[in-house]
Protein backbone atom coordinates (compact mmCIF):
# COMPACT_ATOMS: atom_id res chain seq x y z
CA UNK A 1 0.00 0.00 0.00
CA UNK A 2 1.08 3.60 -1.09
CA UNK A 3 2.09 6.10 2.19
CA UNK A 4 -0.76 8.59 2.59
CA UNK A 5 0.52 12.08 2.26
CA UNK A 6 -0.83 15.01 4.21
CA UNK A 7 -0.41 18.69 3.64
CA UNK A 8 -1.66 21.00 6.18
CA UNK A 9 -3.79 24.18 4.77
CA UNK A 10 -4.48 27.92 6.31
CA UNK A 11 -8.14 27.68 6.73
CA UNK A 12 -7.58 31.45 6.68
CA UNK A 13 -5.91 32.46 3.53
CA UNK A 14 -5.25 28.71 1.91
CA UNK A 15 -1.73 29.12 2.43
CA UNK A 16 -0.13 25.52 2.45
CA UNK A 17 2.72 23.82 4.13
CA UNK A 18 4.50 20.09 4.12
CA UNK A 19 4.39 20.34 8.37
CA UNK A 20 2.03 21.41 11.32
CA UNK A 21 2.84 25.66 11.97
CA UNK A 22 1.23 27.25 14.98
CA UNK A 23 1.24 30.95 12.82
CA UNK A 24 0.44 30.95 9.28
CA UNK A 25 3.50 32.44 7.72
CA UNK A 26 1.20 34.32 5.31
CA UNK A 27 -1.49 35.69 6.85
CA UNK A 28 -0.32 35.37 10.32
CA UNK A 29 -3.04 34.29 12.01
CA UNK A 30 -2.53 31.29 14.77
CA UNK A 31 -4.35 27.87 15.05
CA UNK A 32 -5.08 27.92 11.36
CA UNK A 33 -3.29 25.52 9.62
CA UNK A 34 -5.66 21.89 9.46
CA UNK A 35 -4.10 18.50 8.39
CA UNK A 36 -5.66 17.28 4.77
CA UNK A 37 -4.58 13.98 3.20
CA UNK A 38 -3.60 14.29 -0.40
CA UNK A 39 -5.72 11.77 -1.90
CA UNK A 40 -4.20 10.40 -5.60
CA UNK A 41 -6.42 12.28 -8.45
CA UNK A 42 -8.54 9.45 -10.11
CA UNK A 43 -9.59 8.74 -13.59
CA UNK A 44 -11.76 11.31 -15.09
CA UNK A 45 -15.28 10.13 -14.84
CA UNK A 46 -17.44 9.88 -18.48
CA UNK A 47 -19.76 12.49 -16.45
CA UNK A 48 -16.95 14.89 -15.57
CA UNK A 49 -14.72 14.27 -19.27
CA UNK A 50 -16.84 17.50 -20.27
CA UNK A 51 -16.78 19.27 -17.26
CA UNK A 52 -16.16 23.03 -17.59
CA UNK A 53 -18.64 26.24 -18.01
CA UNK A 54 -19.36 24.72 -22.02
CA UNK A 55 -18.54 21.30 -22.71
CA UNK A 56 -18.70 22.63 -26.56
CA UNK A 57 -16.96 25.93 -26.33
CA UNK A 58 -15.55 27.89 -29.17
CA UNK A 59 -13.97 31.13 -30.01
CA UNK A 60 -15.66 34.43 -31.31
CA UNK A 61 -15.39 37.41 -32.65
CA UNK A 62 -15.80 40.27 -30.03
CA UNK A 63 -17.93 42.05 -32.43
CA UNK A 64 -20.07 38.93 -33.09
CA UNK A 65 -21.29 38.80 -29.52
CA UNK A 66 -24.55 40.57 -28.50
CA UNK A 67 -23.67 43.62 -26.06
CA UNK A 68 -27.31 44.04 -25.33
CA UNK A 69 -27.66 44.45 -21.15
CA UNK A 70 -29.59 41.01 -19.74
CA UNK A 71 -32.43 41.48 -18.44
CA UNK A 72 -32.27 41.45 -14.47
CA UNK A 73 -35.17 39.72 -12.65
CA UNK A 74 -37.29 41.05 -10.73
CA UNK A 75 -36.83 41.28 -6.90
CA UNK A 76 -39.88 42.58 -4.64
CA UNK A 77 -37.29 43.72 -2.04
CA UNK A 78 -36.81 47.04 -2.98
CA UNK A 79 -33.43 47.33 -0.51
CA UNK A 80 -32.28 43.94 -1.49
CA UNK A 81 -32.50 45.18 -5.19
CA UNK A 82 -30.92 48.39 -4.93
CA UNK A 83 -27.87 46.60 -3.18
CA UNK A 84 -27.43 44.20 -6.32
CA UNK A 85 -27.75 46.78 -8.98
CA UNK A 86 -31.58 46.50 -9.52
CA UNK A 87 -32.40 42.76 -9.57
CA UNK A 88 -30.92 39.33 -9.75
CA UNK A 89 -28.77 38.64 -12.85
CA UNK A 90 -29.97 35.25 -14.74
CA UNK A 91 -26.42 32.85 -13.71
CA UNK A 92 -25.22 35.09 -11.66
CA UNK A 93 -23.70 33.50 -7.74
CA UNK A 94 -24.01 36.14 -4.99
CA UNK A 95 -22.51 35.02 -1.67
CA UNK A 96 -23.97 37.22 1.59
CA UNK A 97 -21.94 37.35 4.62
CA UNK A 98 -22.60 38.35 8.30
CA UNK A 99 -21.57 37.34 11.51
CA UNK A 100 -24.14 34.62 13.42
CA UNK A 101 -27.16 35.98 14.41
CA UNK A 102 -27.38 38.54 11.96
CA UNK A 103 -30.98 37.44 9.92
CA UNK A 104 -28.92 36.19 6.51
CA UNK A 105 -30.55 33.07 6.46
CA UNK A 106 -33.69 35.23 7.18
CA UNK A 107 -33.27 37.33 4.66
CA UNK A 108 -32.79 35.35 2.06
CA UNK A 109 -35.91 32.81 3.03
CA UNK A 110 -37.90 36.14 2.99
CA UNK A 111 -35.92 36.57 -0.60
CA UNK A 112 -36.87 33.25 -1.85
CA UNK A 113 -40.81 33.45 -0.83
CA UNK A 114 -40.88 36.59 -2.86
CA UNK A 115 -38.48 34.91 -5.73
CA UNK A 116 -41.16 31.89 -5.61
CA UNK A 117 -43.88 34.27 -6.98
CA UNK A 118 -42.20 34.02 -10.43
CA UNK A 119 -39.49 31.61 -10.68
CA UNK A 120 -38.85 28.27 -9.20
CA UNK A 121 -37.03 27.99 -5.97
CA UNK A 122 -34.48 25.69 -4.56
CA UNK A 123 -33.36 26.46 -1.17
CA UNK A 124 -30.94 23.82 0.04
CA UNK A 125 -30.20 23.72 3.74
CA UNK A 126 -27.31 22.02 5.63
CA UNK A 127 -27.80 23.87 8.87
CA UNK A 128 -31.21 23.35 9.55
CA UNK A 129 -34.00 20.68 9.21
CA UNK A 130 -37.09 21.49 6.34
CA UNK A 131 -39.43 21.27 9.13
CA UNK A 132 -37.40 24.02 11.39
CA UNK A 133 -37.35 26.27 7.69
CA UNK A 134 -41.12 25.83 7.67
CA UNK A 135 -41.67 27.09 11.02
CA UNK A 136 -39.65 30.61 9.98
CA UNK A 137 -41.54 30.62 6.48
CA UNK A 138 -44.74 30.81 8.28
CA UNK A 139 -43.77 33.37 10.77
CA UNK A 140 -42.38 35.64 7.93
CA UNK A 141 -46.01 34.99 5.84
CA UNK A 142 -47.96 35.87 9.18
CA UNK A 143 -50.41 38.61 8.85
CA UNK A 144 -50.65 41.08 11.74
CA UNK A 145 -53.88 40.12 12.68
CA UNK A 146 -52.42 36.69 13.10
CA UNK A 147 -53.29 34.72 9.75
CA UNK A 148 -51.01 33.54 7.09
CA UNK A 149 -50.19 33.63 3.77
CA UNK A 150 -50.38 30.57 1.68
CA UNK A 151 -47.15 29.19 0.96
CA UNK A 152 -46.12 29.76 -2.97
CA UNK A 153 -46.24 26.52 -5.11
CA UNK A 154 -42.71 27.03 -6.73
CA UNK A 155 -40.83 27.45 -3.23
CA UNK A 156 -38.77 23.91 -3.02
CA UNK A 157 -36.83 23.12 0.24
CA UNK A 158 -34.31 20.06 0.80
CA UNK A 159 -31.92 19.36 3.44
CA UNK A 160 -28.27 18.06 1.79
CA UNK A 161 -24.47 18.66 2.27
CA UNK A 162 -23.39 16.31 -0.32
CA UNK A 163 -22.86 18.70 -3.84
CA UNK A 164 -23.40 15.71 -5.62
CA UNK A 165 -26.77 15.36 -4.64
CA UNK A 166 -27.57 18.65 -4.24
CA UNK A 167 -26.88 19.11 -8.24
CA UNK A 168 -29.32 16.40 -8.89
CA UNK A 169 -31.68 17.86 -7.25
CA UNK A 170 -30.94 21.01 -9.09
CA UNK A 171 -31.54 19.26 -12.50
CA UNK A 172 -34.90 17.30 -11.16
CA UNK A 173 -36.37 20.21 -9.99
CA UNK A 174 -34.62 23.02 -12.78
CA UNK A 175 -35.10 26.29 -10.52
CA UNK A 176 -34.25 29.73 -11.63
CA UNK A 177 -33.26 30.56 -8.51
CA UNK A 178 -30.50 28.16 -5.69
CA UNK A 179 -29.94 29.07 -2.29
CA UNK A 180 -27.77 27.33 -0.51
CA UNK A 181 -27.46 27.99 3.24
CA UNK A 182 -24.65 27.64 4.23
CA UNK A 183 -21.13 27.07 2.02
CA UNK A 184 -19.21 25.89 4.48
CA UNK A 185 -21.72 23.01 4.99
CA UNK A 186 -21.41 21.48 1.73
CA UNK A 187 -18.82 18.77 0.65
CA UNK A 188 -17.45 16.84 -2.21
CA UNK A 189 -17.40 13.30 -1.15
CA UNK A 190 -14.27 12.59 -3.40
CA UNK A 191 -12.54 14.97 -1.59
CA UNK A 192 -10.79 13.66 0.92
CA UNK A 193 -11.12 16.83 3.72
CA UNK A 194 -13.71 17.73 5.86
CA UNK A 195 -16.81 20.07 4.75
CA UNK A 196 -15.51 23.60 5.32
CA UNK A 197 -12.12 23.40 4.90
CA UNK A 198 -10.28 25.37 2.55
CA UNK A 199 -10.27 22.50 -0.50
CA UNK A 200 -13.82 21.95 -0.15
CA UNK A 201 -15.13 25.80 0.25
CA UNK A 202 -13.14 26.42 -3.28
CA UNK A 203 -13.97 23.28 -5.21
CA UNK A 204 -17.58 23.62 -4.39
CA UNK A 205 -18.33 27.06 -4.88
CA UNK A 206 -16.23 26.46 -8.45
CA UNK A 207 -18.85 23.86 -9.03
CA UNK A 208 -21.57 26.13 -8.44
CA UNK A 209 -20.12 28.91 -10.39
CA UNK A 210 -19.97 26.27 -13.46
CA UNK A 211 -23.38 25.40 -13.03
CA UNK A 212 -24.76 28.87 -12.51
CA UNK A 213 -22.85 29.97 -15.77
CA UNK A 214 -23.19 27.23 -17.95
CA UNK A 215 -27.06 26.90 -17.01
CA UNK A 216 -28.45 30.51 -16.22
CA UNK A 217 -29.44 29.59 -12.47
CA UNK A 218 -29.30 32.41 -10.06
CA UNK A 219 -27.10 31.31 -7.26
CA UNK A 220 -26.78 32.77 -3.58
CA UNK A 221 -24.14 31.32 -0.67
CA UNK A 222 -24.33 32.08 2.44
CA UNK A 223 -21.09 32.43 4.16
CA UNK A 224 -19.88 32.31 7.95
CA UNK A 225 -17.99 35.23 9.17
CA UNK A 226 -15.11 34.88 11.74
CA UNK A 227 -14.36 36.83 14.64
CA UNK A 228 -11.80 39.36 12.62
CA UNK A 229 -15.06 39.68 10.10
CA UNK A 230 -13.86 38.10 7.03
CA UNK A 231 -15.91 35.07 5.32
CA UNK A 232 -14.73 31.95 7.19
CA UNK A 233 -12.65 29.74 4.76
CA UNK A 234 -10.59 31.57 2.72
CA UNK A 235 -10.77 34.60 0.72
CA UNK A 236 -11.14 32.65 -2.88
CA UNK A 237 -14.41 33.24 -2.27
CA UNK A 238 -14.81 36.39 -3.13
CA UNK A 239 -12.77 36.17 -6.10
CA UNK A 240 -15.22 33.14 -7.60
CA UNK A 241 -18.40 34.93 -7.14
CA UNK A 242 -19.75 37.80 -9.06
CA UNK A 243 -20.93 39.31 -6.08
CA UNK A 244 -20.19 39.84 -2.48
CA UNK A 245 -22.56 41.36 0.19
CA UNK A 246 -22.18 41.38 4.02
CA UNK A 247 -25.27 41.63 6.46
CA UNK A 248 -23.90 43.95 9.14
CA UNK A 249 -25.49 45.38 12.34
CA UNK A 250 -25.48 44.86 16.26
CA UNK A 251 -27.48 42.32 17.14
CA UNK A 252 -29.24 43.85 20.15
CA UNK A 253 -30.05 46.59 18.01
CA UNK A 254 -32.85 46.19 15.15
CA UNK A 255 -31.24 47.60 12.48
CA UNK A 256 -29.51 46.05 9.63
CA UNK A 257 -27.51 47.24 6.94
CA UNK A 258 -26.75 44.84 3.69
CA UNK A 259 -23.60 45.89 1.93
CA UNK A 260 -22.02 45.61 -1.49
CA UNK A 261 -18.31 45.01 -1.78
CA UNK A 262 -17.85 43.49 -4.89
CA UNK A 263 -20.15 43.48 -7.94
CA UNK A 264 -19.61 42.54 -11.11
CA UNK A 265 -23.35 43.78 -12.50
CA UNK A 266 -23.41 47.40 -10.27
CA UNK A 267 -21.85 49.54 -7.90
CA UNK A 268 -19.95 48.37 -5.15
CA UNK A 269 -20.06 50.09 -1.56
CA UNK A 270 -24.01 50.45 -2.10
CA UNK A 271 -26.20 49.76 1.23
CA UNK A 272 -29.74 48.84 2.17
CA UNK A 273 -31.27 48.59 5.33
CA UNK A 274 -33.74 47.04 6.78
CA UNK A 275 -35.09 46.67 10.60
CA UNK A 276 -35.66 43.33 12.12
CA UNK A 277 -38.67 42.63 13.28
CA UNK A 278 -41.47 39.46 14.34
CA UNK A 279 -42.27 39.26 10.98
CA UNK A 280 -38.89 38.83 9.21
CA UNK A 281 -36.61 41.89 8.01
CA UNK A 282 -38.57 45.24 7.05
CA UNK A 283 -37.13 47.32 4.45
CA UNK A 284 -36.39 51.17 5.66
CA UNK A 285 -36.72 53.16 2.46
CA UNK A 286 -35.96 56.53 4.75
CA UNK A 287 -32.55 55.45 6.86
CA UNK A 288 -31.85 59.23 7.89
CA UNK A 289 -35.64 59.81 9.48
CA UNK A 290 -35.12 56.38 10.96
CA UNK A 291 -31.70 56.82 12.77
CA UNK A 292 -32.85 60.40 13.87
CA UNK A 293 -35.61 59.11 15.03
CA UNK A 294 -34.92 59.19 18.71
CA UNK A 295 -32.25 62.17 18.96
CA UNK A 296 -32.24 64.59 21.39
CA UNK A 297 -32.77 68.55 20.86
CA UNK A 298 -29.73 70.78 21.89
CA UNK A 299 -28.78 67.76 24.05
CA UNK A 300 -24.80 69.12 24.67
CA UNK A 301 -22.20 67.13 22.54
CA UNK A 302 -24.84 65.77 19.75
CA UNK A 303 -23.62 67.06 16.03
CA UNK A 304 -25.30 65.92 12.99
CA UNK A 305 -23.15 64.83 9.91
CA UNK A 306 -24.06 63.34 6.73
CA UNK A 307 -21.98 59.81 5.57
CA UNK A 308 -22.62 58.67 1.86
CA UNK A 309 -22.94 55.33 1.39
CA UNK A 310 -22.72 54.09 -1.87
CA UNK A 311 -24.86 56.73 -3.77
CA UNK A 312 -27.15 57.14 -0.72
CA UNK A 313 -26.48 59.95 2.02
CA UNK A 314 -27.33 59.01 5.32
CA UNK A 315 -27.81 61.39 8.07
CA UNK A 316 -26.88 60.01 11.25
CA UNK A 317 -25.96 61.64 14.97
CA UNK A 318 -22.67 61.54 16.25
CA UNK A 319 -22.65 62.00 20.19
CA UNK A 320 -19.38 63.30 21.95
CA UNK A 321 -18.90 62.53 25.40
CA UNK A 322 -15.53 64.11 27.75
CA UNK A 323 -15.16 62.88 31.24
CA UNK A 324 -12.20 63.55 33.84
CA UNK A 325 -10.04 61.03 34.22
CA UNK A 326 -7.59 59.86 36.93
CA UNK A 327 -5.56 57.77 34.59
CA UNK A 328 -1.94 58.36 33.48
CA UNK A 329 -3.67 57.88 29.83
CA UNK A 330 -6.83 58.82 29.67
CA UNK A 331 -9.68 56.36 27.78
CA UNK A 332 -10.65 56.81 24.07
CA UNK A 333 -13.21 55.13 22.69
CA UNK A 334 -15.37 54.71 19.79
CA UNK A 335 -18.34 53.05 18.79
CA UNK A 336 -19.12 53.11 15.15
CA UNK A 337 -16.17 55.34 14.02
CA UNK A 338 -12.52 54.55 13.41
CA UNK A 339 -10.33 55.02 16.55
CA UNK A 340 -7.23 56.65 14.30
CA UNK A 341 -9.89 59.36 12.88
CA UNK A 342 -10.96 59.57 16.18
CA UNK A 343 -7.53 60.49 17.43
CA UNK A 344 -6.90 62.66 14.87
CA UNK A 345 -9.41 64.91 15.52
CA UNK A 346 -8.64 64.54 19.42
CA UNK A 347 -4.95 65.74 18.75
CA UNK A 348 -6.37 68.66 16.57
CA UNK A 349 -8.91 69.88 19.06
CA UNK A 350 -6.32 69.97 21.46
CA UNK A 351 -3.58 71.42 19.56
CA UNK A 352 -4.83 73.76 17.55
CA UNK A 353 -7.56 74.79 19.51
CA UNK A 354 -6.08 74.95 23.35
CA UNK A 355 -8.65 72.34 24.53
CA UNK A 356 -7.19 70.13 27.15
CA UNK A 357 -8.70 67.01 26.46
CA UNK A 358 -5.62 65.58 28.05
CA UNK A 359 -6.97 65.12 31.01
CA UNK A 360 -10.49 64.26 29.69
CA UNK A 361 -11.41 60.18 28.85
CA UNK A 362 -13.48 60.88 25.77
CA UNK A 363 -16.48 58.66 23.76
CA UNK A 364 -17.73 59.01 20.53
CA UNK A 365 -20.85 57.09 19.84
CA UNK A 366 -22.59 56.57 16.34
CA UNK A 367 -26.16 56.44 16.75
CA UNK A 368 -28.28 53.46 15.48
CA UNK A 369 -25.47 50.86 15.34
CA UNK A 370 -24.00 52.60 11.73
CA UNK A 371 -20.46 52.16 11.30
CA UNK A 372 -18.86 55.98 9.42
CA UNK A 373 -15.38 55.64 8.56
CA UNK A 374 -15.42 58.68 5.90
CA UNK A 375 -13.53 61.42 7.27
CA UNK A 376 -16.75 63.77 6.03
CA UNK A 377 -17.87 63.41 9.69
CA UNK A 378 -15.07 64.37 10.92
CA UNK A 379 -16.35 67.97 11.76
CA UNK A 380 -19.52 66.88 13.16
CA UNK A 381 -17.18 64.51 15.48
CA UNK A 382 -14.77 67.73 16.77
CA UNK A 383 -18.33 69.51 17.24
CA UNK A 384 -19.47 66.44 19.59
CA UNK A 385 -16.53 66.56 21.77
CA UNK A 386 -16.18 70.25 22.25
CA UNK A 387 -19.66 70.44 23.08
CA UNK A 388 -19.71 68.20 25.67
CA UNK A 389 -15.89 69.48 27.12
CA UNK A 390 -17.91 73.00 27.25
CA UNK A 391 -21.29 71.74 28.18
CA UNK A 392 -22.89 73.53 24.90
CA UNK A 393 -25.58 72.41 22.65
CA UNK A 394 -24.70 72.47 18.80
CA UNK A 395 -27.61 74.12 16.75
CA UNK A 396 -30.39 71.46 16.03
CA UNK A 397 -31.04 72.88 12.92
CA UNK A 398 -27.78 72.30 11.36
CA UNK A 399 -25.54 69.85 9.73
CA UNK A 400 -21.91 69.81 9.68
CA UNK A 401 -20.13 68.46 6.71
CA UNK A 402 -16.00 68.24 6.29
CA UNK A 403 -12.85 66.84 6.58
CA UNK A 404 -10.61 68.07 9.68
CA UNK A 405 -6.59 68.30 8.66
CA UNK A 406 -3.57 68.44 10.83
CA UNK A 407 -3.44 72.26 10.47
CA UNK A 408 -6.64 72.91 12.09
CA UNK A 409 -8.28 73.45 8.32
CA UNK A 410 -11.31 71.87 6.98
CA UNK A 411 -11.21 70.50 3.22
CA UNK A 412 -13.54 69.82 0.90
CA UNK A 413 -15.83 66.16 0.69
CA UNK A 414 -17.20 64.66 -2.56
CA UNK A 415 -20.99 64.76 -3.47
CA UNK A 416 -21.52 67.59 -1.54
CA UNK A 417 -24.67 68.43 -3.25
CA UNK A 418 -26.38 65.19 -2.70
CA UNK A 419 -25.34 65.70 0.88
CA UNK A 420 -27.27 68.80 1.23
CA UNK A 421 -30.35 67.80 -0.50
CA UNK A 422 -30.83 65.08 1.50
CA UNK A 423 -30.36 67.50 4.50
CA UNK A 424 -32.87 69.85 2.80
CA UNK A 425 -35.23 67.12 2.32
CA UNK A 426 -35.37 66.39 6.37
CA UNK A 427 -36.00 69.44 7.44
CA UNK A 428 -32.51 70.82 8.16
CA UNK A 429 -32.09 74.91 7.79
CA UNK A 430 -28.44 75.61 7.95
CA UNK A 431 -25.44 73.40 7.27
CA UNK A 432 -21.33 74.34 8.02
CA UNK A 433 -19.17 73.47 5.33
CA UNK A 434 -16.04 73.72 4.03
CA UNK A 435 -15.14 76.97 2.05
CA UNK A 436 -15.33 76.58 -1.73
CA UNK A 437 -11.80 77.37 -3.13
CA UNK A 438 -13.44 76.31 -7.03
CA UNK A 439 -16.49 77.54 -8.75
CA UNK A 440 -18.76 74.46 -9.42
CA UNK A 441 -22.49 73.46 -9.20
CA UNK A 442 -24.73 75.78 -7.28
CA UNK A 443 -25.66 75.34 -4.12
CA UNK A 444 -29.32 73.54 -3.12
CA UNK A 445 -32.00 75.66 -2.65
CA UNK A 446 -34.46 75.29 0.32
CA UNK A 447 -30.64 75.47 3.11
CA UNK A 448 -28.64 77.76 4.50
CA UNK A 449 -24.73 77.61 3.34
CA UNK A 450 -22.61 78.69 5.82
CA UNK A 451 -18.71 78.44 4.64
CA UNK A 452 -15.58 78.31 7.08
CA UNK A 453 -12.18 77.51 6.57
CA UNK A 454 -11.13 76.60 9.61
CA UNK A 455 -12.20 74.20 12.63
CA UNK A 456 -12.26 77.30 15.02
CA UNK A 457 -14.11 79.03 12.51
CA UNK A 458 -16.97 76.25 12.53
CA UNK A 459 -17.16 75.58 15.68
CA UNK A 460 -17.86 78.82 15.97
CA UNK A 461 -20.93 78.71 14.33
CA UNK A 462 -21.81 75.71 15.69
CA UNK A 463 -21.74 75.42 19.41
CA UNK A 464 -24.19 77.76 20.57
CA UNK A 465 -22.56 79.20 23.69
CA UNK A 466 -24.88 81.87 24.50
CA UNK A 467 -27.30 78.81 25.77
CA UNK A 468 -25.10 77.72 27.84
CA UNK A 469 -26.98 75.80 30.90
Amino acid sequence: MSKIQTRYVCQQCGRTAPKALGRCPQCGSYGSMVEEVLTPAAAPQPSQAGRGLSSRSQPRRLSEISGDPEERLRLPIGEFARVLGGGVVPGSIVLVGGDPGIGKSTLLLQMAVEMAATQRVLYVSGEESERQIKMRAVRLRREDDGSSLPMPEELFLVTETNLQTILEHVQQVQPGLLIVDSIQTVYLPEMGSSAGSVGQVRECANRLRELAKSSGVSVFLIGHVTKEGMIAGPRVLEHIVDTVLYLEGDRFLSFRLLRSVKNRFGATSEVGVFEMREHGMVEVPNPSEAFLAERMINAPGSAIAVTMEGTRPILVEIQGLTSPSNLGNPRRTPNGMDINRMLLVTAVLTRRMGLRLGEQDVFVNVVGGLRVSEPAADLAMAAAISASLRDAPVRADAVLIGEVGLSGELRWVGQMNARLREAAKLGFRAAIVPRRVRRGEAWPEGIQILEARSLREALGLAILLEKQS
